[in-house]
């Protein structure tokens, strides 16, 4: 009897449906766009843990079903030490606080309050919370974290990007 080695994702004999056609290379066509969206990511990232970043791109893109996203920051999440375990619980992280601290919580809470504006606006208690957690300084970053993640997923979900053939550049 052969035994086989379990088939992953990155397996080239994996038999997956055929990836779907990107409507626009957006950054081809407007590359002055796309490199403010750097600049501006990496600024908004400024003295913030990367690990937190992470969860909090995973979350927002999780909420505006941005694949790429996803798929890209779980990815960077893993290369800066981030577990399997706390990447997979995002999605009910509400039901899984024990996996995250009081302050990632608050970041979470306001990730998500940020990225859905149902009631228009992002609820007082919300706020407070993470600014319970956050010097202003910081709490300015976060919401500058969030808010770019969000327009990020924008082009992503709008041009239909195609995720899983992003590879994480190792950390130092």
């Amino acid at each position: 009897m052969t035994t086989h080695a379990p088939l992953t994702a990155t397996d080239e004999q994996v038999p997956y449906a055929p990836a779907h056609t990107p409507r626009l290379n957006w950054s081809e066509h407007a590359p002055e766009v796309f490199q403010a969206m750097l600049r501006l990511d990496a600024a908004a990232r400024r003295g913030l843990d990367p690990k937190l970043v992470e969860l909090v791109r995973i979350r927002a893109s999780q909420l505006n079903r941005c694949a790429l996203c996803v798929d890209l920051h779980s990815k960077d999440a893993l290369a800066a030490g981030e577990s399997v375990e706390r990447i997979v619980q995002l999605s009910a992280w509400e039901e899984s606080e024990h996996f995250y601290t009081g302050r990632e919580l608050a970041a979470l809470a306001l990730t998500e309050a940020v990225t859905v504006l149902t009631e228009g606006f992002v609820p007082d208690e919300v706020y407070e919370r993470a600014a319970g957690h956050f010097e202003e300084a910081e709490l300015a970053q976060l919401i500058a974290a969030i808010t770019v993640i969000n327009a990020w997923n924008r082009f992503g979900v709008t041009c239909r990007l195609v995720p899983g053939h992003y590879r994480a550049k190792a950390r130092a």
